[in-house]
């Protein structure tokens, strides 16, 4: 499970917004220097986009051994890059490299704003791994006219099909990437390349119907690693592994995994890299929960990694998953700090709200460490999680644990390059702004690592109840969502995060009070495109959360909403018995899953996490456009440039921080690209 900074995260780590000077909405990637290095510093800004930059502390004090696992990984997570692209629109490998021939290429008028529109509607697609908007899965349009982009094609002499140029541009195909909506063929309506052409929902649903058995107390994760398509009339599992579905870019995967596998730091380790090149070789997920069970035991390492087909946030139906590799080294201290949550888990657990027969008797294998990433690659990159906890097959979860990571230097970044307007613009009264200019930070830390290590990680499924997947179907994720987030909701108000120096009082609990609800109920809206419905996983979450308590709180007035000089205002007033409608909602979401009761989590989900009020939406809008906030952010990578002696051994491993947005991203597709290429 993930935790994105354009998820539960903004209010906390990037609540005070993104003040940027002025005129740096118009900056280009031309006038962008090279020396623009410090972290959290702005490396591009484009449409609603801002990239930054991050930075590795102390990589120079590994051992060589350590550095080259680090690179060696990182090759591994970028190899796989061309997948995700793939996974996202079929179309997408073949656009790419059109526009990154014109890009490399074209030697004509780069002044003009057809260009310029043209640089841009690029580093759109670069950024959102595909033609359609990373978050809000619509459709890119191009600001450019059709036949400017056919001069283009001309004059870099560049191949694409006819059918793809009118994917572009066309107002009727391929428009949104994922469709969530229980009302219509949600396979049959998105545009992503999970399914081949003429597959239903209907076919999906009864072709697993008989293979997965409610009763089976370790089901591996059906579907999580083909393409279903039709081959002559009969639905069947394209798998992706080494000599199936991106077989080419698999092999360079494992390639690298291999190299990984004679520096691992220990023998744990190694037996987890040696599993995962299986699982690629063979795509059999029986290996694939051999190897998660592997990976959640190794822990004792200073370096680890995230490399799989893992998380199903972009299949509507919950069952395939995103390539997507993070690689992390340990920040020792700050892991240090934060130790006490995995530590304290069954107490968390014990005294949660739940009813009892749906908690843990035994909290198993729960990890925490904060880390610095190193490297990100498919769904993680250029926008990236803040927070993870895997695996998440549940079966595992329970009898082996998990581990949680925060991103150390992601969040480092973030919070580096935010500034004060949203808070100011939003909050209701200056001892609001007061308490999140004190507290927030480590408010949004803490959710984060409460999210995560407790969150994810509580709660039992009911015997013979299947998998939420099965169970809850395409409203399982905002509701698992909903259940980490009210976790941490609930006990980052709790005396026990003081008692066990966490937080210096609860005032940073009703900090993060504050912003959960400005966020659920006002600022997340600067996301959506006017007149739209709440539809991605994390976003229907929040406003599900805080719409919710606000309704169930109102006879008590517990969440007050203000309307002065024409803006609205959320006001609480009632910290204790806020958390006690959280702690309500806890429990019934957690029945939900582990009773298995699709009905009622569709009706929480449709009913308050869905609808957008329309004059509200038009308020935020107008209310963040003086700003000049770019809702979204997102990273360059570092690049690792091995050190050679005369033999062509590796004598050392540095780190280059200098690219920008542009330079990193055709460097990936010469360095990286593999499936294009067929």
């Amino acid at each position: 499970m993930r935790n994105r900074i354009t998820q539960i995260a903004i209010f906390a780590i990037a609540i005070f917004g993104s003040s940027c000077e002025s005129g740096e909405k118009d900056r280009t990637v031309e006038n962008i220097t090279e020396q623009a290095t410090e972290v959290g510093s702005t490396v591009d800004r484009f449409a609603d986009i801002q990239v930054l930059r991050y930075d590795i502390v102390d990589f120079d004090k590994l051992s060589l051994s350590q550095k080259k696992l680090v690179y060696y990984m990182s090759q591994a997570g970028l190899a796989g890059r061309d997948i995700i692209f793939d996974q996202n629109n079929p179309y997408n490998l073949e656009i790419r490299n059109a526009i990154e021939n014109i890009v490399e290429n074209y030697e004509g008028d780069k002044e003009s704003e057809n260009w310029k529109n043209f640089m841009t509607y690029a580093k759109q697609m670069w950024f959102a791994n595909g033609i359609h908007h990373h978050y809000g899965m619509d459709k890119i349009m191009p600001q450019f006219e059709r036949e400017y982009f056919s001069g283009l094609l001309e004059a870099t002499k560049t191949a694409i099909q006819p059918k793809t140029i009118e994917v572009i541009f066309s107002e009727d195909l391929q428009m949104k990437r994922k469709v969530k909506d229980a009302d219509v063929d949600m396979i049959a309506s998105s545009a992503n390349g999970f399914y081949g052409e003429g597959v239903t929902q209907a076919m999906v649903d009864e072709f697993y119907k008989d293979k997965i058995n409610p009763n089976d107390k370790r089901p591996i994760e059906y579907g999580l690693n083909s393409t279903m398509i039709l081959k002559d009339g009969v639905l069947i599992e394209d798998v992706w592994k080494s000599g199936g579905k991106y077989g080419k870019a698999i092999d360079k995967i494992t390639f690298w995994l291999g190299k990984a596998v004679d520096v691992a730091e220990n023998d744990e380790q190694k037996a987890a890299l040696e599993k995962l090149i299986e699982y690629y070789n063979t795509g059999d997920l029986q290996t694939w929960d051999d190897y998660n069970v592997l990976w959640a035991k190794s822990t004792s390492g200073d370096i680890d990694w995230i490399n799989g087909f893992i998380e199903v946030y972009g299949d509507a139906i919950g069952k395939r998953a995103t390539f997507e590799s993070i690689v992390q080294i340990t920040d020792f201290e700050a892991s240090e700090q934060m130790k006490v949550v995995a530590e304290s888990a069954q107490w968390f657990e014990d005294n949660s709200p739940l009813m009892p027969e749906h908690k843990k008797k035994n909290v198993k294998g729960v990890s925490y460490k904060v880390v610095q990433v190193a490297s990100e690659s498919g769904d993680a990159s250029p926008s990236t999680p803040i927070g993870v906890n895997l695996p998440n097959n549940n079966w595992i979860r329970q009898e082996i644990g998990s581990k949680s990571v925060s991103l150390g230097n992601i969040i480092a970044a973030y919070n580096n390059a935010s500034g004060s307007g949203m808070l100011q613009e939003f909050a209701n009264d200056q001892e609001e702004i007061d308490r999140a200019e004190k507290y927030a930070n480590l408010a949004g830390k803490l959710h984060t690592a409460l999210h995560e290590v407790v969150g994810h990680a509580s709660g039992q499924i009911n015997d013979g109840i299947g998998q939420p997947a099965v169970t809850l179907k395409n409203y399982s994720s905002t509701l698992e969502e909903a259940r980490a987030d009210l976790v941490g909701l609930f006990y980052i108000m709790d005396n026990k995060l003081v008692d066990l120096g966490l937080i210096p009082s609860l005032e940073v609990g009703k900090a993060e009070y504050d912003g959960y609800i400005r966020n659920g109920m006002l600022t997340q809206l600067q996301r959506l495109d006017l007149g739209k419905n709440v539809e991605e996983e994390h976003m229907q979450n929040r406003q599900l959360v805080a719409a919710w308590v606000i309704e169930k709180g109102a006879e008590d007035n517990v969440v007050e909403k203000i309307n002065r000089d024409g803006k609205t205002y959320y006001n609480i007033n009632d910290y204790d018995k806020l958390r006690t409608l959280f702690g309500e909602l806890l429990r019934e979401i957690q029945r939900i899953k582990s009773e298995g009761d699709y009905e009622s989590g569709k009706a929480l989900v449709e009913t308050y996490g869905v609808q957008v009020d329309r004059a509200i939406h038009e308020e935020v809008l107008a209310r963040v456009a003086p700003l000049d906030i770019a809702p979204y952010r997102g990273f360059v990578n570092p690049v690792f440039v091995p050190k050679m002696d005369d033999k062509g051994e590796i004598t050392d491993i540095k780190i280059e921080n200098t690219q920008t947005f542009v330079e990193q991203m055709m460097y990936y597709a010469k360095e990286y690209g593999v499936l294009h290429l067929d």
